[in-house]
């Protein structure tokens, strides 16, 4: 490796030479920071000044910069000095921008911007260049699980970009669910009529594509590995297993429908008139073109009644309530569609729809008003009761328009009872909740991971993949979900689902190839690095994980499993001797900026307050609050963070021993609803942050001095409003008597 030589580049573009003096912090830089070049450009981000600092790198073999400019969020294409250790002092946004102009403010944002250069410069020191993961592997086959409509896009999306792809599917045949469909709901103008399913020509393309192998009437066995080097063991019909190795798997085992049989007073079990949505279907089928017939006599159905949200929606659900609480998004469009086999065979036909809420957004609404004009009466109404009469049935339900409780008998009564994804086993479940279940849950992927054999679920059964942070991934790096597994849908968001799922197993297939993290921080080379001479095996980083990263050898030390790391540092965080650390990401890269700060006497009134942002949320919203031109106090220093579960107790000792008057935490939202990139880091770090009040007490300094706040993206007007009064808090509480014992 070669001799590290440093420089440091201040730029003085954007205003900032016009509000700060750019000279005393070149000056810092040289004397403070020991950098061996220091260079002022009028506009860094430019050709020219862009093009300083590759000669730089290529002629004086400048190997670690600071650049003192705009945010480390912005120019980064300009600022891409691949080889190269880079520190980003955030002079632009995070002072210039936060500070108010004026003779009465010169002083503070001038301090300011000088520690901003302290802290760049201690923390490019600390700093190497990653060079990708060692245990790198090339394989990128992808696997779906999955033969439905889902799986089979998702295959063939992959295929025809070149990638192997192997399906297995559990039945006979390709198509799932959807191949028992007469019609679908349309996905092309005008949007007036049921179209055709074409999952026949889809499963065509895909048995047929040179690319796909395929199993049918076969299951995973067990699941070994990690993105590049997954080893998929395959129970096949014959008893056989085959392994498959590929670089990615995509779970696309689509849903269940909701067991009609949990809702009696709607009928179900008590009529054989009593169908759900795939039960008609069936009906059609059966008919072939001819009149549908009443399953109980075989009479033709002259008369039926849609009842939408049945076993759906269940308001009670959240605190006790026996169905799904969620709506399925497609049902609505469906009973529309089938109401549709009807009437075009017959307009005479009575077909009757009864919601509380119709929901067909966007090109639905086309549909439904083609609905309309084919003579399907839509009613608002909700049922109480189904009753068997005869032949037919009696629908109780009270009309929303006019309050008033009526009935109407119909031939047949079709119920819309959602979806249940087919997730697999819940791991969060408790085995010996498990064992008192009636109907035993199977596990999808058989994963051989400490935490679980399937993936960690939400509180409804999908699969956890948050919807607006990081769709389609999953909490097992490498594994994706794609379709209803994922969340509710109908066919036509499933196969847009699916092609989406399918970019990112090739993403991580072509990330794994070359070393780098898939996501969130896609295409970061650094990964996570242990002393094992000073691992005490507490087992604190293996348990915190939230990625299943990390396993044990038989001596019980930690064993990294890099290809799976998502590079979020809980592990880092979590650890008390502090052996594990990133090469561009450490204790000592922060720690050392910490320390870098120049810290006022306790007599001058300068407070000095310390804020880590996570860097997913809270810094971007810094960033905004300055460019919004939000003042907020000049007393903080923020140092962006990966994740707050990263977040070593150290560091906050070492602050407060240091002088710091405060402590801020900025991270995501926690919670079943959290917006944690890294899933489970904002929890980790408010567990760590609640045993702190105990070191305080012993330091002698009061609790409020560290705060922890959930901070999102879009808090850019909250943020500052934080800031500025917890400023005012440490104003009444007063300044740290640590100051001067550093």
């Amino acid at each position: 490796m070669a001799e590290m030589k440093t420089a440091a580049y201040i730029c003085s573009g954007c205003g900032i030479g016009e509000r700060v003096s750019t000279a005393q912090m070149a000056k810092i830089a040289q004397k403070e920071g020991k950098m061996a070049l220091v260079r002022e450009h009028a506009c860094l981000c430019d050709a020219s000044g862009v093009q300083t600092i590759k000669d730089d790198i290529e002629k004086e073999a400048v190997t670690h910069i600071v650049i003192a400019a705009c945010s480390r969020r912005a120019k980064t294409e300009a600022f891409n000095f691949p080889g190269v250790a880079m520190s980003r002092a955030n002079i632009r946004e995070g002072v210039i921008w936060s500070q108010p102009e004026g003779d009465e403010s010169a002083e503070t944002t001038q301090e300011m911007a000088d520690d901003y250069v302290r802290m760049g410069c201690a923390e490019v020191k600390k700093m190497k260049v990653p060079e990708g993961n060692p245990n790198r592997a090339s394989n990128k086959r992808i696997l779906v699980v999955g033969g439905g409509v889902s799986g089979m896009t998702a295959a063939l999306e992959m295929a025809e970009a070149g990638y192997d792809t192997v399906l297995v599917e559990k039945s006979a045949a390709l198509g799932g669910w959807a191949s028992q469909l007469v019609k679908r709901v349309p996905s092309m103008q005008p949007y007036a009529d049921p179209a055709d399913t074409g999952i026949a020509e889809l499963a065509a393309r895909v048995s047929a594509h040179p690319r796909i192998k395929l199993h049918l009437n076969s299951t995973i066995a067990q699941t070994n590995g990690a993105p590049g080097r997954f080893a998929v063991d395959i129970a096949q019909e014959s008893g056989a297993t085959v392994t498959e190795e590929v670089g990615a798997l995509i779970q696309a085992t689509g849903f269940t429908p909701y067991d009609m049989m949990k809702l009696p007073e709607l009928g179900a079990g008590k009529s054989p008139n009593v169908v759900d949505q795939l039960g008609l279907e069936k009906l059609v089928k059966a008919a072939n073109g001819g009149p549908v017939k009443r399953p109980s006599d075989g009479g033709e159905v002259k008369s039926v009644v849609f009842i939408q949200c049945a076993g759906q929606r269940d308001e009670a659900m959240e605190s006790g309530g026996k169905h799904l609480p969620y709506c399925s998004g497609h049902c609505c469009a469906t009973s529309i569609k089938q109401a549709m086999y009807f009437k075009d065979a017959n307009p005479d036909i009575d077909t009757m729809v009864m919601y509380t809420d119709l929901r067909v957004p966007g090109t639905g609404e086309d549909f439904y008003r083609s609905g309309q004009q084919k003579g399907v009466t839509f009613t608002k109404g909700k049922t109480s009761s189904v009753e068997a009469a005869g032949n037919a049935c009696k629908v109780n339900f009270k009309d929303l328009i006019l309050n008033e409780d009526v009935s109407v008998e119909a031939d047949l009564v079709v119920l819309a009872t959602g979806m249940v994804a087919n997730s697999g086993m819940n791991i969060d479940i408790p085995e010996e909740e498990v064992a008192k279940m009636e109907v035993k849950p199977i596990s999808i992927l058989n994963l051989n991971y400490r935490q679980g054999k399937d993936m960690p679920q939400l509180k409804s059964g999908f699969a956890d993949s948050h919807f607006i942070c990081f769709p389609y991934e999953t909490r097992r790096t490498g594994i994706y979900a794609a379709g209803p597994v994922r969340r509710p849908m109908d066919m036509t968001q499933a196969i847009e689902d699916a092609t989406g799922a399918a970019m990112k197993a090739i993403q991580a297939v072509e990330n794994a190839s070359l070393g780098r993290a898939a996501h969130p921080r896609a295409g970061d080379l650094s990964y996570p690095i242990v002393r094992l001479e000073g691992c005490t095996q507490c087992k604190r980083c293996t348990v915190e994980c939230p990625f299943g990263a990390i396993d044990e050898d038989e001596k019980r030390f930690p064993v990294f499993n890099e290809s799976r790391c998502r590079r979020c540092g809980t592990c880092m965080g979590a650890c008390p001797v502090r052996v594990i650390s990133f090469e561009n990401y450490s204790v000592d890269t922060v720690g050392m900026q910490i320390k870098a700060v120049d810290m006022p006497d306790e007599f001058s009134e300068k407070p000095r307050i310390l804020i880590l942002a996570c860097e997913n949320d809270a810094y971007p919203a810094l960033d905004m609050a300055g460019m919004q031109r939000k003042v907020y106090s000049a007393f903080v220093r923020a140092i962006p963070v990966r994740c707050l579960g990263s977040v070593n107790t150290i560091w906050i000792t070492d602050a407060l021993n240091g002088g710091w008057d405060g402590v801020m935490m900025m991270g995501c939202k926690k919670g079943e609803d959290y917006q944690c990139h890294f899933v489970k880091g904002s929890e980790m770090a408010s567990y760590r942050m609640s045993k702190v009040d105990d070191t305080l007490k012993q330091m002698g300094l009061e609790t409020e001095r560290v705060a922890t706040y959930e901070v999102a993206i879009t808090d850019i007007e909250r943020v500052p409003q934080l800031i500025n009064e917890y400023a005012e808090k440490i104003k009444e509480i007063g300044m740290s008597p640590m100051k001067g014992f550093a």
